[in-house]
């Protein structure tokens, strides 16, 4: 049965308060509960020992055993080693040595086993495949700088194996650690963690991207799992009067649509069903006969579940009639993998915004990629990602660039980013045959607080820079460069209700596209004598997920392309260049293992090119700002894709 808690006011301040000076999210707080008689009848778990006499340490239950049909217990010993056991509890394989927690993936194939050897104080991966039912080589992480108290590994939906380490002094740290369940010769650091004090238990549910972490005397908390998440906890559990933990939070196991945990000091074992963003406590139950149990396994069976439980008094096994209804999770997107990285940008923080592409002439493959370092200035680069030249000219935001801009009789090609040092626009000539950008000098605008920008150029070659401010405004100037210097004459001015930042201009349309961040992607005539009527594209909802990013449009021989960067849910979404902009698919961006490119997510700024700049970008690139650098952490920078991989991904013509 559920109970119904009702908390006193002064605890759930108190709790409100906790909670936000922990940095925690507010929309799910931990199921609260009051000091109760415990209301359901006392589980009876039945004393159970392997074949072998095992002194147990930590312990898995499989439920994924079609690479070894029978196998069905993991067990890790400070003494005796690793073992995988049938139902009957005799050994099936064994790896000796001295080994503490534990954790495990497996499909049909094999299985993926993390465990901390001992001796040499060191986190350990090794796979044992069906086919010949062997140990293989054993790939151990670097020393932590840290005791590493507990481990678990998650799986993303491209199959990459992660290894979270936890230390009970709140240090954690996250490994890409395998692929398909293999692990890497070399697992690379993803990132570092601040955790909680006195933990040393964690679980991830793969399916929901939840991090399951105990804090002994506190209670069990909630982190998003994903290598490119932010590190924000939720509290699914807390210690009385908070919530329904009498003493103390230690191993748990995830099930679906939930999680279990122990309270070993109270000898009780928690429910937790996951509700909406939330979790519901279901009433505790005790454990007649362990004394202080620690760790966990569980699996589903039919009419529930099947538990192993570890303590102080050797082993127990139960059944559990519960079985929460999973949540309905949504349709996984497309991942796709960057092919390069660029150089980090310069400055520290949020730095890198808004990509530019510049198309050689003559020699695609000397192309340049323009980005913008927004706390000091645009930065260019090779198509290999290797950064060429730094202009430290100020806060340069968005970027843009069109081809044979008339400067002073000469020709041009011509770069225009938003300077919000200045509330200026900021002008550089590009070298046609080098590739090398110049300082053209500034134009002011009208703007109090200049932001995005994007060009548009007419069919007989007048380029127009289309500015926005955080109010809403876009200004659209003419540009002139006939007297030797570029002149910006103010053409047009329309509004938006609240604050934009991404447009792309439609050149052979004559169209230009506006966001509003929380609102909608807007369509309206470039031509700056045209009336400025707005007609929404596609709206934040279930497709686009706000903040509306950088906008770019992908000109095609057969169709053209709308690409958004959907910044809430880390995704980019694809529409028919023309009305009625069909919604042709989304994706992501995810790491590369084997160049070791991480993920991609928070994009501000994408640009994307349907030419040919030869191999991999023979149907063209897209280019997207990467909002954090992992794998290891860095400063922010760029990545590119071959335009190829999304067609193929979206089944785009």
């Amino acid at each position: 049965m559920n109970r119904v808690f009702s908390p006193t006011p002064l605890a759930l301040g108190l709790l409100a308060g906790v909670l936000s000076l922990a940095g925690c999210e507010p929309q799910a707080p931990a199921a609260q509960a009051q000091p109760a008689a415990v209301e359901t009848a006392p589980l009876a778990p039945q004393a159970w020992q392997p074949a072998t006499e095992i002194a147990v340490e930590d312990l898995q239950l499989l439920s994924e055993t079609s690479f070894w049909p029978g196998a069905r217990f993991l067990l890790s010993s400070k003494k005796q080693g690793l073992y995988l056991l049938d139902e009957q509890g005799t050994k099936l394989a064994h790896l000796p040595g001295r080994f503490g927690a534990l954790d495990q993936r497996s499909d049909a194939e094999g299985l993926l086993l993390a465990s901390v050897d001992i001796d040499r104080q060191q986190p350990m991966l090794v796979a044992l495949r069906g086919a010949d039912r062997r140990w293989g080589e054993p790939v151990y992480l670097p020393r932590a700088s840290f005791k590493v108290d507990g481990l678990c590994l998650s799986r993303d939906a491209a199959d990459n194996q992660f290894l979270f380490l936890v230390g009970e002094e709140g240090i954690g740290e996250q490994w890409l650690v395998a692929q398909a369940l293999q692990p890497l010769a070399e697992p690379r650091l993803v990132r570092r963690l601040s955790l909680p004090p006195a933990s040393e238990h964690c679980r991830v549910d793969d399916d929901a991207e939840l991090l399951y972490i105990n804090e002994e005397n506190v209670g069990l908390w909630a982190y998003a799992a994903g290598a490119e998440d932010d590190l924000i906890r939720q509290p699914v559990g807390l210690r009385q009067p908070f919530g329904d933990i009498a003493e103390a939070m230690a191993g748990m196991a995830v099930v679906p649509g939930g999680v279990l945990a122990l309270d070993p000091e109270a000898g009780v074992l928690h429910r937790y069903a996951r509700q909406g963003k939330g979790w519901r406590a279901e009433t505790p139950l005790p454990l007649t006969g362990l004394d202080e149990p620690e760790r966990l396994g569980a699996r589903p069976v039919e009419g529930g579940l099947e538990l192993l439980i570890g303590g102080d008094n050797g082993l127990h096994r139960v059944q559990l009639d519960w079985a929460p209804a999973a949540p309905a999770l949504a349709r996984p997107l497309p991942v796709l993998t960057p092919l390069v990285q660029t150089d980090e940008v310069p400055s520290l923080g949020d730095a890198a915004d808004d990509p530019a592409i510049w198309l050689h002439p003559q020699e695609p493959s000397r192309s340049r990629v323009l980005g913008t370092d927004k706390q000091g200035g645009l930065l260019v680069y090779d198509l290999q990602g290797r950064q060429l030249q730094d202009l430290r000219v100020g806060r340069m935001n968005n970027v843009d660039l069109r081809a044979g801009f008339e400067l002073g009789g000469q020709r041009v090609d011509l770069a225009v980013a938003s300077n919000r040092d200045h509330n200026s626009l900021h002008f550089f000539a590009i070298d046609r045959a080098s590739g090398e950008l110049s300082d053209l000098g500034q134009a002011p605008t009208a703007l109090s607080d200049i932001y995005g920008l994007c060009l548009f150029q007419q069919p007989d070659g007048a380029i127009h820079a289309i500015a926005n401010d955080k109010d809403g405004t876009f200004l659209q100037y003419r540009l002139d460069g006939s007297s030797g210097r570029v002149q910006a004459t103010l053409a047009r001015q329309f509004k938006v209700a609240s604050q934009p930042e991404g447009c792309v201009a439609d050149d052979r349309n004559q169209r230009l596209f506006v966001g509003e961040e929380d609102v909608a992607v807007w369509v309206l005539d470039a031509r700056a004598e045209a009336p400025a009527e707005l007609q929404q594209v596609i709206g934040v909802g279930e497709v686009v997920h706000d903040d509306i990013e950088g906008l770019a449009f992908y000109q095609g021989a057969q169709r053209d392309y709308l690409v958004i960067s959907s910044q809430g849910n880390d995704s980019y979404v694809v529409l028919d260049g023309q009305a009625p902009y069909a919604v042709r698919g989304a994706f992501r961006i995810g790491l590369d293992a084997a160049r070791g490119i991480d993920g991609v997510s928070e994009t501000d700024g994408l640009e994307v090119t349907s030419a040919n700049l030869g191999g991999p970008w023979s149907q063209g690139m897209l280019v997207v700002q990467d909002g954090r650098k992992r794998m290891p952490e860095g400063r922010q920078n760029y990545k590119y894709l071959p335009w190829s991989a999304v067609a193929e991904a979206l089944g785009l013509e």
